[in-house]
């Protein structure tokens, strides 16, 4: 039977190179308050436009001063996390500690710096030693605003996009569904919370084991984009969660229309997140045709170069996927210390029908990973020593990698391993292994005609002659003609297993 070799997907350096196509949560937006200030109120409204303008230690010093005189009042301690948020997300190397002698629910500032610190940069947070007290965290500020007015909806936002940030995904969830239902919630602002909401349902949660839920996140967008006009982003997360919901012509579409935007067309994620639909949908041609000038305009792009090698590799004409090792070479060439792009080399060499100089790579991936290997790196270099025809090194990287089969991507990657598994026992003439791994195979895939055929020889060398013949029938049933030196094989053991009466 021929080899049940894997078809290169190239799955696993995609995902390092496209991670850039999954944003997280943006920051928030620190050019204003999701609140207007009272009219009686100008010296927040000088502090807004401190922030508007991106001068956060002005607005710092400006807001410090305030919260030392009215400590419970929402919208300064709101606009004051929103300051120390800013000033963390343009300052990542500065660290502003949280209060060290309080609750995270507190907020409280030290006095405001001195006229002899106001030299200092801008955006530049004063310094807590010139201080006699830290300064407090933006989340502790954030949860200050909510206690002293639970109704005040802005807070309840910020602070849930922070937490989804952090992955603290359920408390995420609670801040921002409570701003949806405060009747003083904006309709930005609620859009906004919706919006967030539905990247959160896009994603799921691994941490509860959470699936993506796109219909869902489809509600949540549809009804963001009844309260504001429609950003590009929205095109883009609507992308996402189709694709997500396997609609890949509507995923496409989507991403089209975002290229179609005036400044859609220099979007390199864009352009990349386009290709792998196409791929996807299995239309080389069309993907190589997006990825030819992109790759040209964005030269040694990981993430085109490895579309581009899918696309030679995908397509029927050998003159092209004679292209796919060069182009992945010269990438390796150039980032030699990037295991993704030393894996997609890797895969290229198997699928262009070099294990040879495949092993190598992986080996050294694996030497890498000495106390925790990673099942599917474990599983490919298998693929490829199996086709070097040494199935016993096979075999047992395939044994580890099976023993851990959450760790693979998808159900199919497990099938695909285990399906190597049973093989590479079955050359070495280890029957039981062999119907060890058909028995891990069958708990996420249905039988095929090379698992049948492999359980039915199991058996047969076990001298189960009864499992043997039943599986031999089912697979020359499945087979139907396709595997005629298999099957052939098969209604000779079954004329000596069943003799005629």
């Amino acid at each position: 039977m021929p080899h049940p070799a894997r078809t290169l997907l190239l799955s696993t350096a995609l995902l390092l190179a496209l991670s850039l196509l999954a944003p997280a949560l943006p920051a928030q937006d620190f050019s204003h308050p999701d609140t207007q200030p009272a009219p009686q109120t100008p010296v927040i409204q000088k502090a807004n436009d401190a922030l508007a303008s991106g001068d956060f230690s002005t607005a710092l010093k400006i807001l410090t001063s305030l919260n030392t005189q009215f400590p419970n009042n929402p919208q300064v301690l709101y606009d004051l996390g929103l300051t120390l948020e800013a000033l963390t997300e343009t300052n990542p190397a500065e660290t502003i500690p949280a209060h060290s002698n309080s609750s995270p629910d507190t907020c409280t500032t030290p006095a405001a710096p001195t006229s002899s610190s106001s030299s200092s940069s801008s955006n530049e947070p004063p310094s807590s030693s010139a201080t006699s007290t830290p300064l407090p965290s933006a989340e502790s500020c954030y949860r200050a605003a909510i206690a002293a007015d639970p109704s005040f909806p802005p807070p309840h936002v910020a602070l849930g996009l922070m937490l989804a940030r952090r992955n603290l995904l359920d408390a995420a969830r609670a801040q921002l569904n409570a701003a949806l239902t405060l009747p003083a919630t904006a309709p930005a602002l609620k859009a906004r919370a919706l919006r967030a909401l539905a990247r959160l349902n896009l994603d799921g949660d691994p941490t509860h084991s959470l699936a993506p839920n796109p219909p869902a996140a489809s509600s949540d967008l549809l009804a963001a984009l009844q309260l504001t006009p429609e950003q590009p982003e929205d095109i883009l997360l609507s992308a996402q969660i189709a694709e997500s919901a396997d609609d890949l012509p509507a995923a496409e579409a989507a991403y089209r229309r975002l290229l179609a935007l005036p400044d859609g067309a220099a979007d390199p994620a864009a352009v990349s997140a386009l290709a792998h639909i196409l791929l996807a949908e299995h239309r080389p041609a069309d993907a190589e045709a997006l990825l030819t000038p992109a790759l040209a305009a964005h030269p040694g792009d990981p993430a085109f170069t490895a579309q581009l090698a899918q696309a030679y590799l995908a397509s029927t004409d050998p003159a092209k996927i004679a292209k796919a090792v060069p182009l992945v070479e010269a990438l390796h060439t150039a980032h030699p210390a990037d295991p993704g792009i030393a894996r997609l080399l890797a895969r290229v060499y198997v699928e262009t029908g070099h294990p040879d100089q495949a092993d190598p790579l992986y080996a050294s991936l694996l030497a890498a990973q000495p106390t925790h290997p990673d099942p599917t790196l474990l599983a490919d270099r298998a693929d490829a020593l199996l086709r070097l025809h040494r199935p016993a090194e096979a075999e047992k990287l395939l044994q580890l990698a099976v023993a851990n089969p959450h760790s693979f991507p998808t159900p199919d990657d497990f099938a695909d391993a285990a399906t190597h598994l049973a093989f590479a026992a079955s050359e070495v003439n280890d029957p039981k292994t062999t119907l060890q791994a058909l028995a891990l195979r069958a708990t996420v895939q249905p039988p095929s005609p090379s698992s049948l055929y492999l359980e039915a020889t199991a058996n047969d060398a076990l001298h189960q002659s009864t499992q043997a013949v039943e599986f031999y029938k089912q697979f020359l049933a499945a087979a139907a003609g396709k595997f005629p030196d298999q099957e052939s094989q098969a209604r000779q053991r079954l004329a000596v297993l069943q003799p005629a009466k």
